[in-house]
């Protein structure tokens, strides 16, 4: 959390505070997804403990691209077991994939949520015009105080 702080107050909030735009790859939502994964079972909703820990500081994204791809075919594309990470392990992955597609349904104005089996460059293609579509609206944004 402190890391995630920190690049808001030396990136993004100056970026955003002079009139410029943001692309991120992770964001919070990945600290939501992941996190709660680890607190499954400590914590009855550990989504919204967690977001209420980032609430006061952290910024809403206007829009998520969410690539989603089938767990066998993310950990087929891995190196051997040997060389995984905690969250690299199939059930992780699947039980972080539905915190995502929650999080989809439940603001789907801000994601948009994309086949990853398609070839890379027409995902490329389509989320680069979607964020020139989207860059010319104004849209409030949280100023620091």
């Amino acid at each position: 959390m402190a890391d995630h702080a920190a690049h808001l107050d030396a990136v993004i909030r100056p970026a955003l505070d002079e009139g410029r735009h943001v692309v991120s790859d992770r964001y919070s939502d990945s600290r939501y997804a992941y996190q709660a994964v680890t607190l499954d079972g400590r914590l009855s909703d550990p989504i919204g403990w967690l977001r209420g820990v980032h609430e006061g500081w952290t910024l809403r994204p206007d829009r998520t691209y969410l690539l989603v791809i089938p767990v066998e075919v993310a950990i087929a594309r891995l190196a051997t077991n040997a060389h995984r990470e905690h969250f690299e392990q199939a059930g992780i992955l699947d039980r972080v994939q539905q915190h995502y597609l929650a999080f989809a349904a439940e603001d789907p104005g801000r994601f948009v949520i994309l086949d990853a089996m398609k070839e890379k460059a027409e995902i490329v293609s389509f989320v680069a015009e979607d964020i020139r579509r989207h860059a010319g609206r104004s849209r409030s944004r949280p100023r620091r105080s």
